[in-house]
């Protein structure tokens, strides 16, 4: 059930009454120079961070928590005299402790609860990763909330009727809510404002989490609820309308796609919204970095005119927006742009520099589920014959993904041998897997994101952390000429190399594709000619149509015989992959009719699987084997004909540990560039796209 507070508050909203109206507080008949400044804080994508820990590594860890970030909120609190607090969803996903708790069912106040309970929310939204546990699992942990959950674009789609007697069409949660607020203007006056507050979630939510939202759920796209609920917000009262979505920005080029995943700059547009409270691509703004997208003031941290903030992700960011409020006619008038916006970190990467302590009172919180989370994840799996780490993940196969890889192919295998579609199984198996801990958006603080698992003994800590998402187990049927066009939208993920220059190229198009999207096809083998302009843009829509950068595809059959040309274009093939890549239909190949085999399985629960079978367990207790994650290096760069110098670059991290790891695998001749001008914590490497790999 939804608790009790957000009962209360959406009836009093939608009967236009106010816990305030009987006592007059507005003490300035006169309004003039009544000025109030208006703080609104947030929080996002905490993905469960509550512990300033890092599970995999087993220490403390100062960047992120919601531990940290509660100082924060204190400390910008006692520097205004009017505050709100938000949070803007994927809370209950995405760290060990998620997992854990979820493995083992609530029945208690989940642990984010607990802790959020502590630091008096106004409201919650809800996020695209709360739906990854089903629906009851998400009843039952926003039940423990002390403050109300909204959604405006999620609506029940069961005939019959959703929870809490929600009905058929209806918003499954309440779409806005309007709250009093008694502030103080700069005089020392007391008023009452009507603060609205609207929330939305990704329309992809339907793909991402179909095994749990198919028949029970439809959404409206992002701007069309909010051009039907926000005018129904200034209708009843509101004097500030802070939309919160959980989506990023999004494009400033064609804001008018309802169906966009990132549509912030699209909200923008729509009248009536005071402040954007926004997350979901872990990005933080304002920064410079989106210093030339159109209408946008990074000083201010303006979009469009709106003040907007996005504060990271796992806590390492308080967002904050401070909005100028003024009585005019009797009506109370926000001035955007004398408004200020600010992300405020909780640690000072370039200078590893601790910025706050943390609040001890959210570590006691959930400190029985902190305990709980690092014996969860100390339960050992098996034994890896190699070390795994994701340091050369973009620019080379790598034992990363390989090993997930690995697993994909053998359950799908088993499956599909197990089952009854005579069909399947004369069509190969092969999988497509994607890194998912590559550095991040290659800025502060991400340089720790890269899969960093010893050979040895592993746990369910190191499943996690080479699968971090809880995806399950999904394979499509695809042509070989589909799966070209998929990997040439993967290929995306690197800049256009120019082969007639000597100055520096950087390789890696982060900001342009997101590694999570850079799928390795495994069973096939080919090249990616880097000089060659991307077919596809990030979300693998068409932009240069006669482009070619996918070549010398071909396939190895179980006798032998390489299939390549109009043979492997015509040919059937299984791909194993996630209910994520699957359902979503961007990627040629996937999509609801491509579909042929769901599985309730985790993605990860299939890699531990596969960890413990290839360990081969003994009756001691030990392993009498070792799972080999070795990359069988099925792709590789077209080698570059040029008569030029070419300084071809590429970004990872800065260690001991990864230029020891780089020495020992790379493929193509990699060497480090001492004093380049690198983000902190990372190393900048060049990397030889003219010679030929060396025979190893």
């Amino acid at each position: 059930m939804l608790n009790k507070k957000l009962l209360a508050v959406v009836i009093a909203s939608s009967l236009g009454l106010t816990a305030c109206d009987w006592i007059d507080i507005d003490n300035d008949d006169d309004n003039k120079n009544v000025l109030v400044n208006l703080r609104i804080l947030e929080t996002t994508d905490l993905h469960t961070n509550i512990m300033d820990f890092n599970y995999y590594s087993g220490k403390e860890d100062p960047t992120i928590g919601l531990a940290r970030t509660a100082s924060l909120i204190a400390e910008a609190r006692s520097e205004r005299a009017n505050t709100v607090l938000v949070d803007n969803g994927d809370l209950l996903q995405g760290s060990p402790m998620g997992d854990y708790i979820a493995s083992e069912g609530l029945s208690d106040t989940h642990p984010a609860y607990k802790a959020m309970n502590t630091l008096d929310y106004d409201v919650g939204n809800i996020g695209n990763h709360e739906f990854n546990y089903g629906l009851e699992f998400l009843e039952k942990a926003i039940d423990g909330a002390d403050f109300p959950y909204i959604n405006a674009n999620v609506i029940c789609a069961k005939k019959d009727g959703c929870w809490n007697g929600v009905e058929f069409a209806d918003n499954m949660f309440a779409p806005y809510l309007i709250t009093d607020k008694v502030v103080i203007d700069t005089n020392g006056d007391k008023h009452t404002i009507k603060i609205g507050y609207i929330g939305f979630v990704p329309p992809q939510i339907l793909q991402w989490d179909k095994a749990h939202l198919d028949g029970e759920v439809e959404v409206l796209g992002i701007t069309q609820a909010a051009k039907k609920f926000v005018p129904q917000m200034k209708a009843q009262g509101a004097d500030v309308i802070v939309a919160i979505p959980h989506s990023g920005i999004g494009s400033s080029e064609n804001p008018g796609d309802a169906w966009a995943e990132n549509a912030t700059y699209a909200l923008t547009h729509v009248e009536g919204i005071d402040a954007i409270m926004f997350g979901h691509s872990h990005s933080v703004f304002p920064d410079a970095r989106y210093a030339d997208l159109p209408n946008t003031d990074i000083e201010k941290g303006l979009l469009n005119g709106v003040p907007a903030v996005m504060p990271g992700r796992w806590g390492d960011n308080l967002g904050i927006v401070d909005l100028k409020l003024r009585k005019e006619d009797d009506k109370w008038v926000v001035y955007h742009d004398e408004s200020q916006t600010e992300a405020r970190p909780v640690y000072d990467n370039a200078n590893k520099v601790e910025l706050v302590d943390g609040e001890q009172s959210i570590r006691d919180a959930v400190e029985i589920e902190h305990q709980g989370t690092i014996e969860f994840v100390s339960q050992p799996i098996g034994v890896a014959a190699a070390d795994m780490y994701s340091f050369l993940t973009l620019v080379q196969d790598d034992p990363t993904v390989q090993i997930v890889s690995n697993a994909q192919i053998a359950k799908v295998e088993q499956q599909i041998q197990n089952g009854s579609d005579e069909a399947l199984k004369k069509l190969p198996v092969l999988s497509a897997s994607a890194p998912f801990k590559a550095g991040g958006r290659y800025a502060e603080g991400d340089a720790s994101q890269f899969v960093m698992v010893e050979k040895g003994e592993l746990t369910y800590s190191n499943a996690a952390d080479l699968y971090l998402y809880p995806n399950t187990m999904v394979a499509v049927k695809a042509t070989g000429a589909e799966l070209k066009d998929w990997l040439e939208c993967s290929a995306n993920q690197f800049n256009q190399i120019d082969p007639t220059i000597t100055t520096p190229q950087n390789l890696i198009n982060r900001a342009g594709h997101p590694t999570y999207n850079f799928d390795v096809i495994d069973g096939l083998t080919y090249k990616i000619d880097v000089t060659q302009e991307s077919k596809f843009d990030r979300d693998c829509k068409v932009v240069n149509e006669g482009a070619n950068r996918i070549v010398d595809l071909s396939f190895k059959d179980s006798d032998g015989t390489v299939i390549t040309g109009d043979e492997l274009a015509n040919k059937e093939f299984i791909v194993a992959s996630n209910n994520y890549r699957a359902f979503g239909g961007a990627f040629a190949g996937t999509g609801p009719d491509h579909v042929v085999l769901e599985l309730p399985d985790e993605n990860r629960e299939a890699l531990s699987q596969y960890i413990t079978a290839e360990s081969k367990p003994n009756d001691a207790g030990g392993y009498d084997g070792a799972v080999d994650p070795t990359a069988d290096y099925n792709w590789d760069f077209k080698t570059i004909e040029t008569n030029v110098k070419l300084d071809v670059r590429f970004e990872t991290q800065d260690s001991e540990l990864a230029a020891q790891f780089i020495e020992e695998n790379q493929q193509r001749k990699m060497v480090k560039i001492e004093n380049a001008d690198a983000v902190a914590g990372f190393a900048i490497y060049s990397i030889d796209l003219v010679n030929e790999p060396a025979a190893k």
